[in-house]
């Protein structure tokens, strides 16, 4: 009955994990340029003497769905989509340089550009870009962020630099728990200048709503289905004390 009780228990501490990661990704439907984080099953070896031919499934993190999601246009000039495999740095809340495709951009208080979240975006020589006041923004397909003037009789028209974009190997990428992309190794990722990008658009989270509900609603019945076996095994063993108990 003790390995009943245990297997089933790890089977439901497992959906536990796996609806946390469908939850998330649920709540991210919305999100600009999120990625799906996947999950799949692994063995995991039982440590502790005589067990050592014994493994268990647990549910682990195994990436993020590298596919793109759409690109709507917003027709707004602080929103950009990038266009194909790619990503633009940011400057996470460590200091370090991150990656992020969600492009809802702002100007904050200070005048510098930053994601919907805070985040300041770097440019090609790693330092924020400042939007001087009075100035709209313009981004070109290539990065280039320009300044111009709101006064119509204002010429003056200035180039703030270049926001850096990247495009490293899938495999390279971990998501931090802020949500933003860092490679493996620590380090920085160098420009690449084909990744291009579309100003006035947005492109949409990559997770698929109706196909996430399934996945939760077949987790929850798991669940469900594994207390069941622990609920009837603790039965099946108060009907055996009993049977002990017999004169």
């Amino acid at each position: 009955m003790d390995k009943v009780v245990y297997l089933a228990g790890q089977a439901a501490k497992s959906l536990m994990a796996r609806q946390d990661n469908v939850s998330n990704n649920l709540a991210n439907v919305s999100t600009p340029g999120f990625r799906a984080q996947m999950m799949a099953l692994r063995s995991a070896p039982i440590q502790g003497p005589g067990t050592n031919v014994r493994e268990f499934a647990a549910e682990t993190v195994t990436g993020f769905n590298a596919s793109g999601g759409s690109i709507n246009t917003t027709g707004r000039d602080l929103d950009i989509a990038i266009e194909g495999a790619g990503w633009f740095a940011v400057q996470g809340g460590d200091g370090r340089e991150a990656y992020s495709r969600s492009g809802s951009l702002q100007v904050n208080a200070d005048g510098i550009l930053t994601t919907a979240e805070g985040r300041p975006l770097r440019s090609d020589a790693g330092a924020p870009l400042e939007v001087p006041a009075a100035h709209r923004v313009q981004i070109e397909g290539d990065g280039s962020v320009t300044a111009l003037p709101l006064d119509p009789k204002n010429k003056a028209v200035q180039a703030l630099g270049r926001i850096k974009l990247v495009n490293p190997e899938t495999r390279d990428l971990t998501r931090g728990d802020d949500g933003l992309f860092r490679l493996r190794n620590g380090q920085d990722a160098p420009r690449i200048e084909t990744v291009r990008v579309s100003s006035g658009a947005l492109e949409t989270s990559n997770v698929n709503a109706a196909e996430t509900m399934v996945q939760m609603i077949s987790a929850a019945r798991q669940y469900e289905a594994n207390l069941k076996v622990i609920s009837t095994s603790e039965q099946n063993a108060q009907a055996a004390r009993s049977l002990f108990t017999l004169n």
